[in-house]
């Protein structure tokens, strides 16, 4: 009886000393945080209940760190029972190493084992704390039938920018990963979405992407000049040149972008003229063709030549063996298709 009273104690100390230490979650986890770590988590996600937010640091910030800080402190204030994460499969080990070693939170992987072994036949409603591979989930419709019936206190999703949507003329085109988005944002009341890249420079699909978090608010297609974006509330992007440590000193060295001039060599400037002469008269030839896909095609593949030929001479020597070997492959095969026809064999090779 007296044991059972001073567990009882114990856990009731825990659950309210949140109260006494704002910072609990830092006090009880294995991290020295950064001063931009702990203005995320304690003054741009905590406040905001229920949390619909995007998280956009660029990449070294630690943001898992963020989100698992989050994590705990929703723990200590007993407000997080079922939490789940997406994450690129190959993230999803990093992902349960981070949180184990550094906050003492055990997830489980989903798999399909986990599936197969399920009591109730929905692993979502047996594990109160999953890490999930997020194509697995979004290309199987029988799995997301079953996430779809199950209810979480957070879901967070890692690169959540693969979560994409766009426009194309008038129609909207949901891919099979934002339509998980969609999904997991119905059945969660905290949402947390992570990447560093949140805008791929079209206006209308990032519309689509905050619509995962607040679909009312960034609903139909975005028109400049009638929309208006404000993203203050549910959105952090901060630069690596903005990040500091609590010295006030930056965290990362200073970016700088300059031009540097060099002579090329001999035999480098003659393998730059011959190829760009090469480029040239291939680019003039696709223009001819009337099958403007094959011409779109080729001239890529012809951009990327140069590219390459940008990189080193190794990298263009082994993209023009590459095409050499591929022309004269298609090459034999129109002779072989000619002999056919000329010998009305629809297998001259035999």
């Amino acid at each position: 009886m007296a044991r059972n009273f001073d567990l009882a104690l114990k856990r009731t100390v825990f659950d309210w000393l949140h109260l006494f230490d704002p910072l609990m979650a830092v006090h009880t986890s294995n991290i020295d945080p950064l001063p931009h770590q702990i203005t995320a988590v304690y003054e741009a996600m905590l406040p905001k209940q229920p949390l619909r937010f995007l998280l956009a640091d660029d990449p070294g910030a630690g943001k898992t760190i963020m989100a698992g800080l989050f994590i705990r402190e929703l723990m200590v204030r007993g407000d997080l029972r079922r939490r789940l994460i997406i994450a690129p499969g190959s993230l999803v080990e990093q992902w349960q190493d981070e949180l184990d070693d550094k906050f003492g939170v055990i997830f489980k992987i989903f798999s399909w084992e986990l599936l197969e072994s399920s009591q109730s036949g929905n692993p979502f409603d047996d594990n109160p704390m999953l890490i999930c591979r997020l194509d697995q989930l979004s290309r199987n419709e029988d799995i997301k039938e079953k996430l779809r019936n199950s209810e979480w206190d957070l879901v967070i999703v890692d690169e959540a920018h693969k979560m994409a949507a766009h426009f194309f003329g008038g129609k909207l085109e949901k891919t099979k990963r934002y339509l998980l988005g969609e999904l997991v944002g119905h059945t969660t009341r905290h949402f947390l979405l992570m990447t560093a890249t949140p805008h791929n420079g079209k206006e209308e699909d990032f519309q689509l992407f905050l619509a995962l978090l607040d679909s009312d608010r960034f609903y139909g297609k975005f028109r400049d000049g009638v929309h208006k974006v404000d993203t203050s509330d549910l959105m952090r992007r901060m630069v690596k040149e903005d990040i500091l440590k609590f010295d006030g000193t930056k965290l990362f060295p200073e970016r700088l972008a300059y031009t540097v001039n060099y002579r090329l060599s001999l035999p480098e400037a003659a393998l730059c003229e011959q190829v760009t002469s090469y480029v040239r008269e291939e680019m003039n030839r696709a223009d001819k063709l009337e099958d403007g896909k094959r011409r779109g095609t080729i001239g890529s593949a012809l951009t990327i030549l140069q590219r390459r030929l940008a990189s080193s001479p190794a990298a263009i020597y082994r993209s023009l063996n590459r095409r050499r070997i591929n022309l004269e492959r298609r090459i034999e095969e129109e002779k072989l298709l000619q002999k056919g026809k000329l010998y009305g064999d629809s297998n001259p090779t035999t």
